[in-house]
């Protein structure tokens, strides 16, 4: 099967550097150049794009803080906006012709999960120290439940183990479906169908990039939270 040939491949061999690698940095290039661009014009009366990226940065800070409260929502929001909007944007992009989106390969979702798995525990011991282990042994803790306990921890431990692969696989999938269904109806009917396939595409990248989003947010919100 021939790799599809994209806009980049007059600049980048696809054979040494992958679609998904070339777009991934151009997307973080993007996101680079906006927020230099915002931030070198700054100004009390927000308008273009500086308006557009606060009323984004303040929905995301206001999602993280219903999430995940005041105190943690300052510490962790970078980590979250960032991938919130890395996602966005690599979603869009394939949305465009002559670009793809470089989210509907599984390797660019494992990079992105398996940093916020890590991120999860990290932030839970710095949060609880040896106490966050409590999360793992469920509601009942005593001598008498030890065996409940030791299973609850397993179990807990298999739900934390398969994060990584049900964010990767979940977003890949959505983004390669929404990717053929626009080749197939663009094959079938050129001008008509794909316009309304094209808005459509447009919620299913939003709505995934707010779903991922959203997962990260509750399992760090999980993480640093008081277990009860």
């Amino acid at each position: 099967m021939h790799e599809e040939k994209l806009l980049l491949d007059i600049l980048v061999n696809p054979h040494t550097v992958p679609h998904f690698v070339t777009y991934s940095f151009l997307a973080s290039a993007l996101l680079i150049s906006v927020s230099l661009m915002v931030r070198s014009s700054l100004a009390l009366v927000p308008t273009g794009v500086q308006n557009f990226m606060e009323t984004v940065v303040e929905a995301l800070l206001g999602l993280v803080e219903d999430n995940i409260g005041h105190h943690w929502a300052r510490t962790l929001f970078p980590l979250i906006a960032t991938i919130a909007l890395f996602i966005a944007v690599c979603n869009f992009m394939g949305l465009i012709p002559g670009f793809m989106s470089p989210t509907s390969n599984v390797n660019t979702n494992a990079a992105l999960a398996i940093p916020v798995f890590l991120a999860t525990h990290f932030y839970g011991l710095r949060a609880h120290g040896i106490g966050y282990f409590k999360h793992f042994l469920g509601p009942v803790r005593n001598i008498f439940a030890l065996p409940l306990m030791m299973l609850m921890f397993i179990i807990e431990g298999i739900g934390h183990l398969v994060r990584p692969v049900t964010l990767s696989v979940r977003l890949f999938g959505n983004m390669v479906a929404k990717h053929i269904i626009l080749l197939v109806l663009g094959t079938i009917a050129p001008w008509v169908i794909p316009t309304a396939i094209l808005a459509l595409g447009t919620l299913v990248s939003l709505i995934q990039a707010f779903v991922f989003t959203l997962l990260v947010t509750l399992y760090l919100a999980g993480a640093v939270e008081e277990a009860h």
